[in-house]
C-alpha cells in the first residue's frame, strides 16, 4: 500500500519529537509498504528543525521513509503565532498536494496532527487519489484548549477547530484513537460506532535491545550516592511543566523528611526553575533536579531507578484515558511504577507493574512510596518484570504498527463499498 501520513509535528531520531510517526512508518516499510510522512517545518516539540527555505516544501529521505516538510513560520508558545503556524502548514499542504503525492495515487491518508484542521487537506488528498481516509486523535481538540487552556468554546480560534472535529468524524472512513476511552465524546460529535478503533501508545524494541549507552557523571554519581547512603530512588524522568504536576513530588517528599528516600527529577521545561526555587525554600534535602539525558541513555537512567514514578494535574480530560509515553518507557525499563494521577484507565494496575493513587494527593504519593520501602527488592522486581511483560505483549511498535494496518485494510474495503 502507499499510505501519507500527516502529522504536522512529526519527527525523527535527528530531529526529536514527536516519534510515533517515524515508528509507524518505519514498521510499515519493513512490511513492504510505501510510506510518506508529511510534516511542518517547525514544531515547538523538536531539538532540531529541518531546512526548507522560502514557501517550499521539502522531501528527505530519513530511514527509507519519505519526509515531506512543509515551509511554516516559527512560533513560540500558545499565542497567535503558533495559530498562523497551524493554518499556513495546511493552506500550503492543500496546495501542494499532488505533489506530497508524486506520481502514483496513494491507497490511505492519514490525518495526525493533534488539532483536526489537517483533516481539510487530507480529505482533499485522499478525494484525489480516491484513497481511505483516516482520522488518528492524539488529543480530543477543541476539548484539550478548552478544559486545560480555559479557551472560550466561543472563541473563534475553538470554534474553526470544533468544526473540523466534527468533520473529520463524520468524513473519516475509520477513526483511530489513541486514548482508550473517546468513542463516546466521537458518537456525541458525529461519528458512527463502527469507525473506532483504539491503537495507543507503546516502546520501539530497537532502542531497548543492545543499547550500550551509559549514563552521564552526574545522573549516575547523584543515584550511587543515594544508594551508597541507603536511600530509596524514586526518579522521574521528562518534562518540568505545569501539567506533570510535579508540585505533587515535593509535598510528598517534604511528608517524607527523614525517611531513606531520594527524589531524582532528570529533564528540563519552564516549572523547572520554580521547582528548584520551592525546594530549596522548603529546604528539602531529599530531592535532587538533573538535567535530561539524550534518548539513548534513556534506558540506562530508568533501569537505575528504584521506582519510577510521575504525577498529573487532575483534570476531566482524563475520564477519556491516557496514554503517557514515559509510562511504557517506565514499563519496559523493568522498574516498579508509581502513578499518581486520576483516569478511567488504569495500566499500572492492570499489569500489576506498581501502585497508583490519585492525582494531587502528596499524602497518598507519601504512603505509597512507604509501600515500596516496605518490600523486598525482589517483589519490587517482580512488579517490574510484570511491567516490562505486559508492554512487549501490548505496546511495542511492532504489534501496534499491525494493528493500526488491520485498520488501514478494512478504511480501504469500506471506501470500495462506499464507492461502488
Amino acid at each position: 500500500m502507499k499510505i501519507v501520513l500527516i502529522n504536522h509535528y512529526a519527527g525523527s531520531p535527528r530531529h526529536g519529537m514527536e516519534f510515533r510517526p517515524y515508528y509507524l512508518a518505519r514498521a510499515w516499510r519493513a512490511r513492504g509498504h510505501d510510506v510518506s510522512v508529511v510534516a511542518a517545518s517547525n514544531s515547538h516539540l523538536r531539538r532540531q528543525q529541518p531546512e526548507v527555505r522560502g514557501k517550499s516544501i521539502r522531501e528527505e529521505n530519513i530511514d527509507g521513509i519519505r519526509y515531506i516538510w512543509i515551509a511554516t513560520p516559527s512560533y513560540r508558545g500558545n499565542g497567535i503565532g503558533r495559530a498562523v503556524n497551524m493554518g499556513t502548514f495546511v493552506a500550503r499542504l492543500l496546495w501542494n498536494r499532488s505533489r506530497v503525492v508524486g506520481d502514483t495515487p496513494a491507497d490511505a491518508v492519514i490525518a495526525s496532527s493533534t488539532y483536526p484542521l489537517d483533516i481539510v487537506a487530507a480529505r482533499a488528498i485522499a478525494h484525489d487519489s480516491t484513497a481511505a481516509l483516516l482520522f488518528e486523535v492524539h488529543d480530543l481538540w477543541p476539548l484539550s484548549p478548552v478544559e486545560l487552556g480555559g479557551m472560550s468554546p466561543n472563541h473563534p480560534f475553538v470554534r474553526v477547530m470544533q468544526w473540523a472535529e466534527d468533520k473529520a468524524y463524520r468524513d473519516a472512513d475509520r477513526v483511530v484513537s489513541i486514548l482508550p476511552d473517546t468513542i463516546d465524546h466521537m458518537i456525541s460529535h458525529g461519528m458512527s460506532a463502527d469507525k473506532f478503533a483504539y491503537v495507543p501508545n507503546g516502546v520501539d524494541m530497537s532502542e531497548w535491545t543492545g543499547n550500550t549507552a551509559v549514563l552521564p557523571d552526574e545522573h549516575a554519581a547523584v543515584i550511587a550516592q543515594a544508594r551508597k547512603d541507603g536511600k530509596l530512588v524514586i526518579g522521574y524522568a521528562g518534562s518540568h511543566g505545569v501539567a506533570n504536576a510535579l508540585d505533587t513530588l515535593l509535598d510528598a517528599a517534604a511528608l517524607l523528611h527523614g525517611e531513606p528516600v531520594m527524589f531524582v527529577l532528570v529533564g528540563q521545561g519552564p516549572e523547572k526553575l520554580r521547582l528548584e526555587h520551592r525546594a530549596a525554600a522548603m529546604r528539602l534535602d531529599n530531592v535532587r533536579f538533573l538535567p535530561t539525558v539524550a534518548k539513548a541513555n534513556v534506558p540506562s537512567l530508568l533501569g537505575n531507578f528504584d521506582v519510577a514514578c510521575f504525577a498529573s494535574q487532575n483534570t476531566r480530560l482524563y475520564r477519556h484515558g491516557i496514554s503517557f509515553n514515559k509510562l511504557f518507557d517506565y514499563m519496559m525499563a523493568g522498574r516498579p511504577v508509581l502513578q499518581a494521577l486520576s483516569a478511567s484507565n488504569d495500566i499500572v494496575a492492570e499489569s500489576g507493574c506498581g501502585l497508583s493513587v490519585p492525582g494531587e494527593a502528596p499524602d497518598a504519593v507519601a504512603e505509597a512510596v512507604r509501600m515500596f520501602l516496605a518490600m523486598s527488592v525482589e517483589d519490587r522486581n517482580t512488579m517490574g518484570i510484570r511491567g516490562r511483560a505486559y508492554v512487549m505483549k501490548h505496546h511495542t511498535y511492532d504489534v501496534l504498527a499491525d494493528t493500526f494496518l488491520e485498520v488501514i485494510v478494512d478504511a480501504r474495503l469500506r471506501k470500495a463499498r462506499h464507492d461502488m
